[in-house]
């Protein structure tokens, strides 16, 4: 009954008072570890109670959700952003990439966008607007289709959002061509504050590890002479023989990587592929 009405799984592990709650969606999580704590507490576990203090908790993650999400951006300053959209920002206070808070990471790049359009004569405001949404999609319910830039994207552009503000958003993994300079300044910043020293809790042997089997699956590839994972394993640029690989093949190789990629390895965030095919003559002059 409780799984059912938390969309969670309960895991009872072998020490005593312990339960694990599984669940990939972190709001579904804190809903339910909420409404579990109520129910032992309560001590009354039956079909009703359960019910209630399930929408209690749902009523109280909301209402958190709302806090954090207004708190983000009483933080930036930034005024005008549809109530659907602080909501959902607020909801990212549950998630995390490699121990980083998303919302405290999207906050930061909004600092980040703001100091940099600052210094280059752009407009702040502007700039951390995009940097505290570049993230909102990965809040979205995952029913919708797509990468969180794209979904991001296309919330904030039913609920009001300027064109350069979701361009932005759309492209801050280069997904989509950059539109405007405050794409850049997002893609900038969101690389600052992600792979920075002490900003996601990673052991430089995973991390390097992380790296090397990018590379070793890139080279794998019939016709790939050269490998390198650069941007903090963000990218893979990879070199192929032409006379091997045409444009066509090169093309191929691309999407065949990409999807290898999606299924054999495990990463943050998003990994850009890029399969360089030149031919170059040399000769001396005596």
């Amino acid at each position: 009954m409780f799984e059912a009405a938390t969309g969670v799984t309960l895991l009872i592990d072998e020490s005593p008072q312990m339960v694990l709650i599984s669940s990939f969606d972190p709001v579904r999580r804190e809903i339910a570890r909420v409404a579990l704590e109520a129910l032992v507490k309560d001590g009354r576990i039956h079909p009703a109670s359960i019910e209630e203090f399930v929408k209690r908790a749902q009523d109280e993650v909301g209402l958190q959700s709302q806090q954090a999400g207004e708190d983000a951006v009483a933080r930036l300053g930034i005024n005008g952003l549809n109530p659907e959209v602080i909501k959902l920002l607020g909801m990212l206070k549950y998630r995390f990439s490699y121990t980083q808070n998303v919302l405290d990471h999207s906050v930061e790049v909004g600092f980040l966008c703001s100091l940099i359009a600052s210094e280059v004569g752009l407009d702040p405001n502007l700039a951390k607007r995009a940097g505290l949404l570049h993230d909102i999609g990965k809040a979205v319910d995952g029913e919708y289709e797509g990468s969180h830039a794209h979904i991001g994207a296309e919330f904030i552009k039913r609920h009001g959002e300027t064109p350069i503000v979701v361009n932005a958003v759309a492209a801050h993994h280069e997904e989509v061509q950059p539109e405007t300079v405050y794409a850049g300044l997002v893609i900038l910043a969101d690389t600052v504050s992600a792979v920075r020293p002490g900003a996601r809790a990673e052991s430089m042997t995973n991390y390097i590890q992380r790296l090397a089997r990018l590379e070793k699956l890139a080279l794998s590839l019939e016709g790939v002479q050269q490998a390198f994972a650069i941007q903090a394993g963000r990218e893979i640029r990879v070199v192929v023989s032409p006379q091997q690989v045409t444009d066509e093949r090169a093309r191929d190789l691309a999407k065949t990587l990409r999807n290898r990629i999606e299924d054999e390895l495990q990463y943050p965030s998003t990994i850009k592929i890029t399969v360089i095919r030149e031919s170059r003559f040399t000769e001396t002059a005596t």
